[in-house]
Formats: C-alpha cells, structure tokens, sequence
C-alpha cells in the first residue's frame, strides 16, 4: 500500500510539481515549496506562459461499488484463482505442447482525493481487478504465444463474470489448431474482417494517441513520438468513412478506465475522436484546452499521487454497427477474419502500422473454414478508417495499460469495438 499527495503550481506562468510520501504538515510545506522553486526556476526559460481554460470545477464524491469486497482479499485467493485456471488447461492441449504459462493477478484499489485552489474538490474510490495469463505453445518447431488479459472495476465478483477457467481452456484449444494445422493466408487480394481485440487495438494507437492534444502540439516527440494530426485539421479533415467513427469514455460503468472527474477536477464525459470519418475532438487538459481556445473535456490523469497529471486515454473503441456476425461475412467467397494479435507496431506519427494475428481463419463461402497462421496485415490510418466497409452490433472490450510520459506512466484503459470488415487487400504472412 502507498500513500502520498502530489502539489501542482503555476508561478510566473511556469507549472511545478512535487510530491511526498510523508502527510505531515511540515513535509507538506516543504513539498510546497518544491514544486513552487522549481516553477519559479523554469519560467524565466519559458517563451510562452502556461494557461488554462476557464472552466466550472467540479465538487463531487462516487465510488466504484463492489459486490465482494476486494480489502477481503487474501494471498490464498489469488493461488486458488490461478491455480484453477492452470488446471483447467490440463489435458485439453493434445498435440501441442503447452511450455510455459506465467500467470499474474493484481488487486488495485485507489482512493483519491483533489483539491484546487478554485473551487474543485473531487473524492473517489476505484477498485479494479486484473488478471494476465501469458502461454506459449509449441508443435514441430512452429511456436505460438498468447497473453489473455481480464480487467475491469469492480470487487471479486468479476472473477465470476470472466470465468476464465472456461475462457483461457478454449482460446488455448483453438490456438492449438492454428498451430498444428493453420496455413498460410491466400496471396491474392481478399476480404479481411478483424475481431474487437484487434480493432480495439488499432483505435488505441491509430485514434487514440494521434489525437492527444499535447502529442498534436508536439510535447510527446522526444518521448513517444509526433501525431500526424495537425491542429487545422480538427473539425475539417476526413480520414475515413461514415463507418470510422471512434470513442473515447471514461464513464462506462464497470470499465477498466473508468472515472468520473480527472485530476484536474473536470467532469468526465463521452469524446467523439472520429466522427464518422471526420478528426473531431482530441483530449484535452485545461492547458490545451486553453491554446485550442476549447473547453477541456477532462483527459488530464495521473498514475499515482507522485505523478504530475497529463493527457490520458481511458475507454477507447469504435463504435458498433447493426449487423450480425453472420451477416457481416455472409457473401465473402474468400477472405480473411483476424481474431486477435499476436504483435504489432506502429510508426511515431501513428499513420504506417503493422498486425501479426493470433487467432485466425480463412473466410470461404460465408463461412469460417480452416485457420490461418501468422497473417501480417500492414496498411495506413487513412487506409483503415477508409475501407471499413461494415461492422456488426458485437461491442467487446480488452484491457490494458497505456504507457505515456518521462517518467513513464501506466494507467489503466479498455479499448474495443466491434467486428469489422474491410475491403480487399493483400495479406502476408510472417516468415
């Protein structure tokens, strides 16, 4: 457990921050006046002075509701979770060979409170829950690997909710075959239709970090890289389709990335990044907010009380369509549908990216037909929001943890979506 409380200032239009473990009044002032020298220090460096939006700030107190208590926690819980779920693969691996599964399983309740010095007072109580199991399978030197993760706020009740002694057993099973008997993806151009783990993805990294507002303003470019977004593009440039249309939410009840006020007491609430194909509104904090001459729509988080805030993804996805699953592929006669991933990258401007998939079949007749192995799937953000060429209602969600900032900071996210098809393209295959 740890506690502490984190100070941010603005002096002579320069911002300070500090932070201490230790809650007494005197290790509070000297907190205070860290983080006051330090922006005092740096503003005479400054060209332009920071300020922010005007804004309402928010007063309020929630609380994430568990149904089991997750303080009633004990060790014993944790070995009893993991080692179910290790004995619920036994003996349903076949031909391959299960080698290695290192399991994790974390309890993470925080409590915060934020004040500032206008007004804002914020109280809240999340307790989130995750489990990551990473499995390698090998078969006549083909190897296959596969991190499942489960995520979500909420108390132990969750564990019921995920049944991953029934989740983890069949998705290890059906990586089997696509080891044992998976073959290589047609080479001539095809439909392709990718799962929500996979789409989710792609919002995370084509929608979601382009469209932070101080990674459009260039301040993430010696960290983690530029944006191809450009300030005069938002509200003006297409980048796809009446199909592309991305969400970011951090007031899903339940999500992983749920909150419902930021660091900077602004009331959270429901961000269109792409609508329907048109780069709409990035996330803001307060300071962004001002130089867009916007309101901020409270993006600002910090990892912990020793971490300055800064913009954050938290529920990231692109929204459903109407089609069942079945009506989605229903007249391919050749294509591809990508499950999950396997690996994947992504250029600093977050425009050229690549995806290995996992999990994967060949689409023939309508139908899912034999599975395919390692399909590489490259193409450009401009590409992919603009041959979505239908989605299904399927909204599914995958957790993760979003890494941004110097020093690094890892928060917790959901991204997700639902099914979706894309026009033809060449797929290649991972040699």
């Amino acid at each position: 457990r740890t506690r502490g409380v984190g100070i941010r200032v603005i002096v002579n239009g320069s911002l300070g921050f500090a932070a201490t473990n230790s809650l007494s009044i005197e290790d509070l002032y000297k907190a205070v006046d860290k983080a006051f020298t330090r922006a005092k220090a740096t503003a005479r460096l400054r060209k332009n002075p920071i300020e922010f939006s005007e804004e309402k700030p928010g007063r309020a107190k929630y609380r994430v509701v568990e149904k089991e208590q997750l303080m009633d926690f004990k060790i014993e819980d944790a070995i009893s979770t993991l080692s179910g779920i290790y004995k619920s693969v036994e003996g349903e691996i076949k031909e391959a060979k299960l080698v290695s599964m290192v399991k994790s399983l974390s309890v993470h309740i925080q409590e915060k409170m934020i004040m500032t010095s206008e007004g804002g007072y914020v109280e809240s109580r999340i307790p989130r829950l995750f489990i990551s199991i990473g499995s390698t399978l090998i078969y006549g030197g083909r190897s296959i690997q596969r991190f499942k993760e489960f995520g979500a706020s909420g108390g132990w009740e969750l564990i019921d909710e995920w049944r991953p002694e029934q989740i983890v057993p069949s998705d290890l099973k059906n990586l089997e075959k696509v080891l044992v008997k998976g073959t290589a993806p047609p080479s001539d151009k095809v439909d392709v239709v990718l799962g929500p783990e996979v789409v989710g993805l792609i919002a995370h990294e084509s929608s979601g970090h382009p469209m932070e507002a101080d990674r459009i303003l260039g301040r993430e470019a010696a960290q983690a890289g530029e944006s191809y977004v450009k300030p005069e593009m938002i509200g003006r440039r297409k980048i796809g389709n009446q199909h592309a249309t991305v969400i970011e939410d951090p007031t899903i009840p339940g999500s992983y990335g749920f909150y419902l006020y930021d660091d900077e007491c602004i009331r959270a609430r429901l961000r269109y990044l792409y609508k329907e194909g048109l780069i709409n509104e990035p996330l803001h904090n307060r300071h962004t907010a001002w130089i867009f001459k916007t309101s901020s729509n409270g993006a600002a988080r910090a990892m912990n009380y020793a971490s300055e805030p800064i913009i954050r993804m938290s529920n990231t996805y692109i929204a459903p369509g109407d089609l069942s699953f079945e009506e989605l592929i229903e007249d391919i006669e050749l294509g591809i549908y990508v499950k999950s991933y396997m690996e994947w990258n992504i250029d600093d401007a977050r425009w050229n990216q690549r995806y290995v998939g996992l999990e994967a079949y060949v689409i023939r007749g309508g139908e899912l037909a034999e599975p395919v192995l390692n399909p590489v799937l490259e193409f450009t953000t401009e590409w992919f929001y603009s041959n979505i060429v239908g989605k299904d209602r399927n909204l599914e969600f995958h957790p993760g943890t979003c890494g941004k900032g110097e020093p690094s900071q890892g928060v917790p996210v959901w991204f997700g979506g639902p099914n979706v098809r894309l026009g033809k393209m060449r797929v290649g295959v991972l040699k």
